[in-house]
């Protein structure tokens, strides 16, 4: 199994920042019912106002390849659209994770 991990720093101010937040929450958490490769995930907002970023996303993949799959379906595109433009940073990593 393969965890993916995404911190997202945005660059716009509120209200903008909450409700881009929100929406992109909202996009992501649909994605399962449409890409079959997630084994689990979850996004949400950075609620320690001491930390540089504003959005973590925590997934789950049986394999890396299916990280790529997931990245590259046209609903996950979309979804990740929605930060286009308004992105200061970004972090991610995968590693293995044992059952």
């Amino acid at each position: 199994m393969v965890k993916h991990i995404v911190l997202f720093k945005l660059n716009v101010d509120e209200p903008e920042r909450s409700l881009l937040i929100d929406t992109f929450c909202k996009a992501i958490m649909a994605l399962p019912a449409k890409i079959d490769v997630i084994r689990h995930i979850e996004v949400s907002r950075n609620i320690n106002p001491a930390e540089q970023y504003d959005i973590a996303l925590n997934s789950t993949f049986d394999t890396l390849a299916d990280v790529s799959t997931y990245a590259t379906h046209p609903d996950h595109v979309a979804a990740a659209g929605l930060l286009k433009g308004k992105v200061a940073s970004r972090a991610c990593v995968d590693y293995e994770i044992g059952e």
